[in-house]
């Protein structure tokens, strides 16, 4: 369920980041892009902990800041995942990458905001 919940948070997330971002864009429907969603979701949970690691020494000299090329790359990288599934999830280069990252963030922080854990 938890999973699932994640899942609609990113797909809410990718949707304001492809409408308000030039240069990030998907066609088709809100199954596509719960898909994507979900490629966007297991990249952030295999990938993600590996680049952190790999660029520590970088994220501390800039005390964090580095996260945000972290979830650029993370955003062009379910692009391209996205295309060679056949997906119709395009990010067109850095820039939008990096703009449709912060916006992905924060959105994702809000919507997890109204979002009880059990665990906690």
């Amino acid at each position: 369920m938890r999973f699932l919940i994640r899942v609609l948070i990113n797909a809410a997330a990718l949707w304001v980041a492809s409408a308000i971002v030039p240069g990030i864009g998907y066609e088709g429907g809100g199954f596509t892009l719960l898909l994507v969603a979900a490629i966007f979701g297991v990249l952030n949970a295999l990938i993600r902990p590996i680049l952190s690691v790999l660029s520590c020494p970088l994220l501390i000299v800039t005390l964090g800041l580095f996260t945000l090329v972290l979830n650029a790359a993370m955003l062009l990288l379910t692009g391209a995942v996205s295309g060679v599934l056949g997906l119709d999830f395009s990010v067109t280069g850095f820039g939008p990458a990096f703009w449709g990252g912060l916006i992905v963030s924060i959105v994702s922080f809000v919507l997890s905001l109204f979002v009880k854990d059990k665990r906690r």
